[in-house]
């Protein structure tokens, strides 16, 4: 999708499941920022199928300074009542949370709200006309931190960048060998987990990669 008009696409983290380390997590997030361009933040640790809330709301206080300092958006899963209260800059919603309209009025106008919607393309309109600021779609390839996702095709992409005016996000076994068709499709945003994390050459790098290939594939 070769658009000269097309703004440069970015890295969207989401953290590890499960974070036993917060210390060393902070240590993590660190270094993957000073591996290039990271847009946003996204703190997804669960028990079961509920949100954490002690562990979210710890990994939130500890990496908010880093957050602010760079410029990256700092995103609750799932509960926007706790995004209000640790004053971060928005929540992502699944499609089982918070009604969109009703977190919109919980959350004010400025905070942003992402919200899910696997392989929907009924689903992203619906949640744009409520007023989501972007839509995530996926997953795209076999992933390790959901075992229940929904496998979704490239083309929803596109299709997208055509018919909607919102961001999109692109989730689901992402990394640095198979992003490019997803970022050739159309994908505003990669939104990345193990493939940081737990890349054998540590987060830095992995970061850097990721961004290369963004480069490559505006380039091309």
């Amino acid at each position: 999708m070769n658009d000269p008009a097309r703004e440069r696409p970015r890295l969207y983290l989401i953290t590890p499941p499960q974070i036993e380390d917060v210390p060393a997590f902070v240590d993590q997030f660190r270094a993957a920022v000073q591996g290039g361009d990271v847009a946003s933040l996204q703190i997804r640790l669960k028990q079961g199928d509920e949100i954490d809330l002690h562990a979210t709301r710890e990994v939130a206080q500890a990496v908010k300074r880093i957050c602010t300092a760079e410029h990256i958006a700092l995103f609750i899963n799932d509960s926007p009542q706790l995004a209000r209260a640790l004053q971060v800059d928005g929540v992502h919603l699944g499609m089982n949370d918070m009604d969109i309209g009703e977190a919109r009025e919980l959350l004010g106008p400025d905070m942003i709200i992402g919200a899910t919607c696997k392989d929907s393309k009924h689903q992203a309109m619906i949640a744009g006309e409520a007023g989501a600021d972007y839509v995530a779609f996926g997953a795209f390839h076999e992933t390790k931190t959901k075992a229940d996702a929904t496998p979704a095709d490239p083309e929803i992409l596109t299709w997208c960048q055509m018919f909607l005016t919102l961001p999109c996000v692109a989730i689901g076994g992402i990394t640095q060998a198979n992003a490019a068709p997803i970022l050739a499709a159309g994908a505003d945003f990669l939104a990345v987990s193990s493939g940081v994390w737990d890349h054998p050459d540590g987060p830095a790098a992995a970061v850097a990669m990721f961004n290369r290939v963004i480069d490559e594939s505006m380039a091309s």
